[in-house]
């Protein structure tokens, strides 16, 4: 568990580099299809970065409106402790 932990923020960093080179180059190939100019790797940073705090908060709700109605089946069903699998 705590190893998890520990790789989870430089996987992030990692992923969020990688996210940003994938912008960059799939913008770039079809630009001028787009009608934009080229664009950079730090402006495509800062557009990775809007999207992933848009969209992260966003996937949170999301899965945390999943996990609430089966929280409540489990309750119903007389079960109601949380037992952890790691």
């Amino acid at each position: 568990m705590a190893c998890r932990s520990i790789l989870a923020l430089p996987a992030a960093g990692l992923g969020f580099f990688f996210s940003a080179l994938v912008l960059k180059l799939g913008l770039n190939s079809v630009n001028d299809d787009l009608g934009i100019n080229n664009l950079s790797y730090v402006m495509s940073m800062y557009v990775t970065l809007i999207l992933w705090v848009v969209i992260a908060p966003a996937v949170g709700v999301m899965v945390r409106a999943q996990l609430v109605p089966m929280m409540i089946r489990t309750r119903r069903a007389g079960r109601s402790r949380i037992i952890d699998v790691d």
